[in-house]
């Protein structure tokens, strides 16, 4: 089976067949889009918030909001349609022990930036595995939407379908 794989700060998606995964989520977030009728799937690696907040610099893809829209675009030529989809959210560890300021808090406004864009964009979550302090992996089966997802925390291997 063919698996695409998704670095930081950018993103694929693909329809039917394949897998696409994506390593190391840590503050980073990843987010899944799948329509079920059309079975098209589509996964973001997104490692900041907002564009804005950081000038609009650089790749596109690297941040939630604008990563999103990209991801949406090409989901969108391949047939898939927001309306009828379903988003994942995974990732957003609190990876920075000691850290108190809010702008080091990168995990959690990824997550709240994700959950914020999609609900603008009428799109459905209906899963996450987000915060804590391990790093995740994940794969989209392109066939069936079902999201693998594989946890590294207090070095225990945690796995779990969503």
């Amino acid at each position: 089976m063919q698996e695409i794989k998704v670095g930081i700060g950018d993103y694929a998606v693909g329809k039917k067949v394949g897998i696409i995964s994506t390593y190391g989520l840590g503050s980073c977030v990843g987010i899944t889009l799948y329509d079920p009728l059309k079975k098209v799937g589509g996964l973001l690696h997104a490692l900041l918030p907002e564009a804005t907040h950081y000038g609009n610099k650089g790749n596109p893809a690297k941040y939630v909001d604008t990563g999103l829209q990209l991801l949406l675009k090409d989901f969108q030529k391949l047939g898939g349609n927001p309306r009828r989809s379903e988003a994942k959210i995974f990732g957003g560890a609190h990876m920075f022990t000691n850290v108190a300021s809010d702008q080091l808090k990168i995990g959690a406004r990824n997550v709240e930036t994700a959950k914020r864009g999609l609900k603008r964009l009428g799109i459905k979550l209906v899963a996450e595995d987000t915060g804590g302090k391990g790093g995740r992996t994940i794969y989209l089966d392109l066939s069936t939407g079902k999201v693998r997802m594989r946890k590294v925390s207090g070095g225990k291997v945690v796995e779990k379908i969503y």
